[in-house]
Order: structure tokens, then C-alpha cells, then sequence
């Protein structure tokens, strides 16, 4: 039996191989770059719910992840939950936070900027009344967002702060994604 063994250079954990493999042949085909991302939900009770991420769309075909991937939320006992989860907003900071990091490790090794450390933490806003129903003069979610990140690198801050602008998670928030509910009897 003979093994080819490929070498592969890493930055910041990043296979640049494939990065450089990706890139091209997303540029031959761009249609290729056409992702769909997926979850399910169901209810537990109360506050308590479920979420499954099984597969996705990308490069022109569905993929299953290795093994599917579950998450709860719940809410705390101050918002008739028992805690045994975080709540929605806080998976939102959690994806935010998710997405700057892993934008900023890839565009930086992309770059050739060695990364010894990324690490941020976040604070929103909410006025629950606008959840609650109490006030129609209160908005529904955050007001305002706030992430402060701590990069140990040698590239300056400015291009730092210029690589987690690529995050579509930053995107999807600033811009106001428009989001299609239905709601159907079961």
C-alpha cells in the first residue's frame, strides 16, 4: 500500500491548502459559494427548547455533519424559565462572539498575521418589556451591543478591527436581514 502524503501549512490552525484550494475553485465557479445553513426546533416546556443542526448546502451539494449537533435554551427563573440553558440572546452573543473570532483567525491567516490570542466579551442591552408585551414603544431585542476583543498579534489594531468586519454573523445583525416566519397548524 503507498500513502501520498500531502503537506499542509497551517497559520492560526488554518489549513491554508485548502484555504487556497477553496478560493480557486470558488472562483472558477462561483456558484459554488451558495451556502444554506439549517437547524429544527422543538419545544421542550416552559421556556426549555431544542435545537438540532444536522446538515447544511454548500459547494454545490448537502453535507452531514459527522454527527448532529444539539443546543437548549431556557430562560432564567426572572423570565419563567428554570436556567437550565442560555436564554436566546445570550446564543446570539455566543454566534456573534463565534463568528468576529473565527473571521478575524482566517482573514489574519489568510494574511500571513500570526495570531497568539483572540478573547472578547460582550454585553447587550434588552428592555424586556418589548418580549413581554408590556410597552409598544419598546423594541422587542437588543439596543445595543456592545463586544470588546483582545488580539495578541503583530498586525496593528486598525487591520484587526478591518478582518472582524467579515464576520456574517456582525453583518447579518447591522444590516437587518430580512427574516420570512410562517406559522402552520400542526
Amino acid at each position: 500500500m503507498t500513502t501520498t502524503m500531502k503537506a499542509t501549512s497551517r497559520v492560526n490552525g488554518v489549513d491554508m491548502t485548502q484555504v487556497k484550494e477553496t478560493v480557486a475553485a470558488l472562483k472558477r465557479d462561483p456558484s459554488l459559494a451558495r451556502f444554506q445553513f439549517r437547524a429544527s426546533n422543538r419545544w421542550i416546556t416552559g421556556t426549555r427548547n431544542s435545537t438540532r443542526i444536522a446538515d447544511f448546502h454548500g459547494v454545490g451539494r448537502d453535507i452531514e455533519h459527522p454527527r448532529p449537533f444539539q443546543t437548549e435554551a431556557d430562560e432564567p427563573p426572572v423570565v419563567f424559565g428554570n436556567d437550565s440553558a442560555p436564554n436566546p440572546v445570550e446564543h446570539l452573543l455566543t454566534a456573534l462572539a463565534s463568528c468576529v473570532t473565527t473571521g478575524i483567525a482566517c482573514h489574519a491567516a489568510s494574511r500571513g498575521i500570526r495570531i497568539e490570542s483572540i478573547e472578547s466579551t460582550l454585553e447587550g442591552d434588552i428592555d424586556v418589556r418589548g418580549f413581554l408585551g408590556l410597552s409598544d414603544e419598546v423594541e422587542r431585542g437588543f439596543q445595543q451591543i456592545r463586544m470588546a476583543i483582545r488580539v495578541k498579534s503583530d498586525a496593528p489594531p486598525e487591520v484587526l478591527a478591518e478582518l472582524a468586519n467579515y464576520s456574517p454573523v456582525l453583518n447579518t445583525i447591522t444590516r437587518s436581514t430580512p427574516v420570512e416566519v410562517t406559522v402552520e397548524e400542526a
